[in-house]
């Protein structure tokens, strides 16, 4: 009943307008429009649900997720919620399955429904062993399988591969490299000061997520390709030049990208090395896989 009411108050909070004519959470009588490609359209009220970008309809999101789905939720790894997207491990099929129906009803109980149409499920072979034929589904509507998924900007993939994450991250990077072309391809700006624009608003987009990356030599190779590739463009020079890689970053003062990526996965292991023991990113230093190794060169344990 405490929940309950804390939830009602947020509601009338957001919604309600303060005597001085504003200052509400979300002012009553407020409009919004849509701006798409052709132009914006005519204002139109907000009469249901709260306005996009009130700061605080993600956190109230959050809290009444957090409220409906707090009898079924499970510790991480085996239930992750990030505002609307959950994610559910489970070791078979059949606990998947029965999972996955005790969210349906307790979310469509309280009036929530579970997206057909975005929902998919992927199976992770891990013990090497033939693959079985698996069949999940969302009450009668059987549940499309995949072979890698995007969730919070990253790419999983069922063979732990990272490929497919180092190339979208690699073409997300030209994006906003290409977006910054007037200011990092113009003679007129000093290299230094390209170099930190490019340190501050281009490499981030390549680095998202390489802290936890089990990179290999070729995806490093691949990192360090594309970058240069932006770097020798934005001081006017190209391979025929043939001028050193080293001389290009010394202009514009950036380090390589692939010590910079181990420098994030350092920093990283430094904040998991200070987590309690029985932090879920700790756990999985003991975790014991069953099965044989595939086959091949052996992939490195978590102490080397």
């Amino acid at each position: 009943m405490m929940m309950n009411s804390l939830l009602d108050l947020l509601v009338r909070g957001l919604r309600q307008e303060q005597d001085d004519g504003g200052g509400g959470w979300c002012s009553r009588g407020t409009k919004t429009s849509v701006r798409p490609p052709v132009g914006e359209t005519d204002s139109f009220p907000v009469e249901v649900g709260l306005h996009q970008g009130s700061t605080l309809s993600p956190f109230l999101f959050a809290v009444i997720l957090d409220e409906l789905s707090k009898s079924i939720q499970e510790e991480v790894p085996w239930c992750m919620l990030f505002a609307d997207d959950i994610v559910l491990v489970a070791e078979n099929e059949e606990d998947l399955n029965a999972r996955l129906e005790e969210w349906r009803l307790v979310l469509e109980s309280k009036g929530l429904r579970i997206s057909r149409s975005k929902t998919e499920y992927l199976y992770c072979n891990f013990s090497g062993s033939s693959e079985e034929e698996n069949h999940v589904s969302i009450g009668d509507q059987e549940v499309p399988k995949t072979t890698k998924f995007k969730y919070l900007g990253s790419f999983v993939h069922s063979d732990g591969d990272i490929d497919s994450d180092v190339a979208h991250r690699v073409q997300a990077c030209w994006k906003k490299w290409r977006a910054a072309t007037s200011i990092l391809c113009d003679k007129r700006f000093p290299e230094k000061l390209k170099g930190k624009f490019y340190r501050v608003a281009v490499r981030p987009a390549m680095m998202y997520g390489s802290d936890v990356w089990p990179i290999k030599k070729t995806q490093q190779r691949k990192l360090e390709s594309a970058e240069m590739r932006m770097l020798r463009w934005m001081c006017g020079h190209t391979r025929l030049d043939r001028i050193r890689n080293e001389v290009i970053r010394e202009k514009l003062e950036i380090a390589c990208i692939s010590d910079k990526v181990r420098e994030g996965r350092l920093r990283w292991f430094g904040h998991v090395r200070r987590r309690n023991l029985l932090a879920p990113v700790r756990r999985v230093e003991s975790l014991i896989v069953e099965g044989k190794r595939s086959r091949g060169r052996p992939r490195l344990t978590w102490e080397e």
